[in-house]
């Protein structure tokens, strides 16, 4: 059975279904259909889902020549932590981290993304005003707005830890990817269930309730995979950049798993009238 890695397949297919019943699609316009029935926003969103599972696990690129430093382009981020498999859109004003896309764009598309210490701070450059901790991202997309403002659309791939800065026509980083603990044990798939049900109380949403569609356009994932179920609810909480950076830093899977039940059973921020 086909799935969304299968999503180019299946848009040709569509498409040359439709055609046979005299209803002409572009190719773009049965990707984003295809996207749609998957119950994705759109193409550049399921784009990014294939390109993340590709990603080799650390595991493997633990083992790969060269694996443990990579220099790549560093986009800061003034108030979001980026956590892997998470799709974001971003508005890039400094005129640095826009030269730091086009580099990476002429490259593998690769950058990292990274929360800086103090969001005022306009061009942060040392390990002092950034976070060791961030996100190997893909760039999944740019466009350039109307007013000359750049967006891009990025896909966290993997945690890593930033060993050096180079602070150049663009920022840049040596990096060394961390490998994750505990991720597939029997006490982080109990303490995936336990999220999960968490999660239902602290969003007031009843799962067993939702029709299907609602279920994967939510994109919680299930108890099989603790690490992804993890850094797809992290993003989720209404909490501090501080808190979900430690989150991001958290490396060993039932740590994390634990550190959002915690999280989450203080409730929502109650707000300020």
């Amino acid at each position: 059975m086909r799935d969304f890695r299968d999503a180019k397949a299946m848009a040709k297919t569509l498409r040359e279904a439709l055609q046979n019943r005299s209803v002409a699609l572009t190719n773009s316009e049965s990707q984003e259909l295809v996207a749609q029935i998957l119950g994705l926003r759109d193409w550049n969103v399921l784009a990014a889902r294939i390109q993340a599972t590709r990603l080799p696990a650390p595991s493997a690129q633990a083992n790969m020549p060269n694996a443990d430093r990579t220099h790549l382009p560093v986009v800061p981020l003034r108030d979001m932590v980026l956590f892997p498999h998470m799709i974001s859109r971003i508005f890039v004003a400094r005129e640095q981290t826009r030269k730091a896309v086009e580099q990476a764009l002429t490259g593998d598309r690769r950058v990292v993304v990274v929360a800086q210490r103090r969001g005022a701070e306009d061009r942060p450059s040392t390990l002092e005003a950034l976070y060791s901790t961030g996100v190997i991202a893909d760039l999944v997309d740019r466009q350039t707005q109307v007013d000359g403002a750049l967006k891009v659309t990025v896909c966290g791939l993997q945690r890593t830890n930033i060993v050096h800065l180079t602070d150049g026509e663009h920022l840049a980083a040596d990096v060394a990817p961390l490998e994750e603990l505990e991720g597939q044990s029997t006490d982080a798939t109990a303490l995936s269930s336990a999220v999960l049900d968490a999660y239902q109380t602290y969003a007031n949403v009843d799962f067993s309730a939702l029709p299907h569609a609602s279920k994967v356009r939510l994109g919680l994932p299930s108890i099989g995979d603790p690490s992804l179920l993890a850094d797809t609810v992290a993003p989720l909480l209404s909490t501090s950049l501080e808190e979900k950076q430690k989150l991001l830093e958290t490396h060993d899977v039932t740590a994390r798993l634990r550190s959002l039940i915690e999280l989450m059973s203080a409730g929502r921020p109650k707000a300020v009238a």
